[in-house]
């Protein structure tokens, strides 16, 4: 139970900006163990936008308080992963293989094409969650992050870490497995049928189909993962999660 607890603050302090594993080592193992929570850190988060968004719905018109729910959720993972998809794209753009691929990832300035990446991944998050019906806005908010860091747990434990000399992200990727795998699906799964009901079946089939057409690619295209393409596919999984919601309004 305490390693669990502890594990579970780990994925904490690593995913948000709040220091909750600051007295915690944490070494390679530990950190691959914490992948099993990463979901349940989104639960987490997406609980904490459902009370900014109860606390300012009466306050605030509907349009610019989705865009403050967004913009909670990118300051409270300290735009990690909006970090990740700036580089992978630029490095998509401009590399020819693998390794100018990686090189071009590597560099800290943003290019032209990670720029619009990222505005139109916030700008795709903004209008999907605007148009998300009254009645599903708690379950949207709730499970979209937790379907963004179960990615990172679904790639890190199928893709082999690719950046020669490692990385933070290596660290995760070399330690997570079966283990890890089971009990973030678990809590998306059970996530997913708190939330959705039956109707949440079709929301995990088509995440999970989005997911392995992210891990095929990555392994075609760059034969593995780094970090920054852990941080990528969390947001393009966050986009796809409100999609499924926004498509069950018709359901």
């Amino acid at each position: 139970m305490k390693q669990g607890w502890e594990d579970f603050r780990i994925a904490g302090g690593f995913l948000t900006v709040f220091p909750v594993a600051r007295t915690l080592p944490m070494d390679a193992e530990r950190l691959g163990r914490s992948m099993a929570f990463f979901p349940a850190i989104g639960l987490v988060l997406g609980l904490l936008m459902v009370v900014m968004d109860w606390a300012l719905a009466p306050l605030i018109p509907r349009a610019p308080l989705d865009c403050l729910l967004v913009l909670s959720l990118i300051t409270v993972t300290g735009a990690l992963h909006l970090d990740g998809i700036a580089d992978l794209l630029d490095g998509l753009a401009g590399g020819k293989d693998r390794e100018g691929i990686l090189r071009i990832m590597k560099d800290s300035r943003v290019g032209a094409i990670g720029v619009v990446g990222v505005v139109m991944v916030i700008l795709l998050k903004y209008l999907s969650l605007h148009n998300v019906p009254v009645q599903l806005k708690a379950q949207a908010l709730i499970f979209m992050p937790a379907a963004g860091r179960w990615a990172q747990v679904v790639l890190a434990t199928y893709c082999s870490y690719i950046r020669p000399g490692g990385g933070t992200g290596g660290a995760f990727v070399d330690n997570v497995g079966g283990r890890e795998m089971v009990i973030a699906s678990l809590t998306l799964v059970l996530a997913a049928l708190v939330l959705f009901g039956f109707k949440g079946l079709y929301v995990l089939l088509l995440l999970g189909l989005g997911a392995m057409l992210l891990l095929r690619y990555f392994q075609y295209r760059l034969g593995g993962v780094t970090g920054d393409v852990l941080g990528a596919a969390t947001e393009i999984l966050e986009i796809l999660a409100l999609l499924l919601v926004l498509s069950l309004k018709g359901a």
